[in-house]
């Protein structure tokens, strides 16, 4: 490979929320963290140069997009999900999140239902709640080791509940499942049917294995690009989060404009200087790292099945089609969540996500970031084993 992905790089001490906060959670230097959804890998070189070169021009004043922004973007899409968009329907915020809070207030009014599908994102579940709106959960059905949407649920849910806004996680986090076209229709029809907008997080949407494909939810059929709001950033794929720039795509012009006002209201101004010039260098130069670093990824996974086939065979790994989560399933090991989280915190020295966090159907369930290097894996995995079997590492 290019690119070294096996490098171990020192993140104590950066202010890293996923470096520093466990430290001090844990009080030990040795923790393991894999909870936070960030790569402990540097971003492509290109990048790095570009930001260098700003940084050494040494202003940093106000920043819009320009042409040049929105043609590599919009190359990103169209090259890889075979969508097609327009400078118009971009505006540009600091984060998905963001983006999802912006919407639910401009679209929705206090007390209107928004609905989502557990287990998923712990941050939609607060964004709604927190915002006076109404939660609707139609849960994800687990069958036979995948998860599944339940449609007749989320219509009986959107018709009871007088459901105005649907919340989308595809890929989705945590169950790494990549919805198929004829799930995308299935849900975009109900939503239309209903006039439901939908709001469709795809920040994963470039961690797709072999086998499955992403569609991004505009591209299924012209309606549903009318009534949605697409969000997508850099900042999964490249590791980017820290830069605070995401891409909203919305081409319905009266929604558009409200959710503009919204960000007015909310005080936001230009977006982050460096973020812009980071995303752009990343859609134009990135697509043989991200390549490299699937396979990467890839190869990590098998480690894992392999590991838990021959060494711990009660945990369960639901097969990953995207993102870089895993979602293990430990319920085999008849374990309380205060006894799991002793194995896997105070004895194995790991730290991950309990899964009641995604929801009460996350009970027994963990999720663990897979993107860093594999000698990682190996050594929390081994850790795990030992404590699982109680031969405290």
């Amino acid at each position: 490979m290019k690119y070294n992905f096996d490098e171990i790089i020192e993140r104590k001490g950066t202010n890293s929320v996923k470096y520093d906060i466990s430290r001090n959670r844990s009080k030990s230097e040795d923790i393991i963290p894999l909870w936070v959804a960030d790569m402990d890998f540097r971003t492509l070189p290109a990048v790095v140069d570009e930001l260098v070169k700003a940084a050494r021009h040494g202003i940093f004043g106000y920043t819009s997009i320009n042409e040049n922004y929105f043609k590599a973007v919009h190359n990103w899409y169209k090259n890889r999900f075979d969508w097609t968009t327009e400078p118009s329907w971009l505006v540009p915020v600091p984060g998905v999140v963001d983006a999802i809070a912006i919407s639910i207030r401009a679209l929705t009014n206090e007390g209107d239902a928004v609905l989502i599908q557990r287990p998923v994102y712990y941050p939609f579940t607060k964004i709604i709640t927190q915002n006076k709106r109404k939660l609707i959960n139609s849960p994800l059905l687990l069958k036979e080791g995948r998860y599944e949407m339940d449609f007749d649920d989320i219509e009986y849910k959107i018709k009871k509940e007088n459901v105005k806004l649907f919340i989308l996680c595809s890929p989705h986090n945590p169950v790494g499942r990549v919805w198929t076209k004829e799930e995308l229709l299935r849900v975009g029809e109900i939503c239309m049917k209903y006039n439901v907008t939908v709001i469709s997080d795809e920040i994963h949407c470039d961690f797709v294995y072999k086998g499955n494909k992403h569609y991004v939810f505009g591209s299924i059929k012209p309606e549903f690009l009318d009534n949605s709001i697409i969000c997508t950033a850099p900042s999964k794929t490249f590791n980017l989060a820290g830069l605070r720039t995401s891409n909203i795509f919305i081409k319905n012009k009266n929604m558009r404009n409200k959710f503009i006002a919204e960000i007015e209201n909310s005080g936001m101004s230009q977006p982050n200087t460096m973020g812009l010039i980071a995303c752009q260098a990343a859609y134009e130069h990135g697509e043989e790292w991200l390549k490299q670093l699937i396979e990467y990824l890839e190869n990590n996974i098998k480690f894992i099945k392999d590991y838990l086939h021959t060494y711990i065979p009660n945990i369960n790994l639901i097969e990953l089609e995207g993102t870089y989560l895993i979602w293990l399933d430990f319920r085999k090991l008849n374990k309380t969540e205060e006894e799991l989280e002793d194995i896997i915190f105070n004895k194995a020295g790991i730290l991950l996500n309990k899964g009641t966090i995604f929801g009460e159907e996350g009970r027994g369930f963990q999720r663990m970031i897979i993107a860093c290097p594999k000698s990682v894996l190996e050594q929390a995995f081994i850790r795990l084993e030992m404590a699982i079997n109680g031969r405290i590492p």
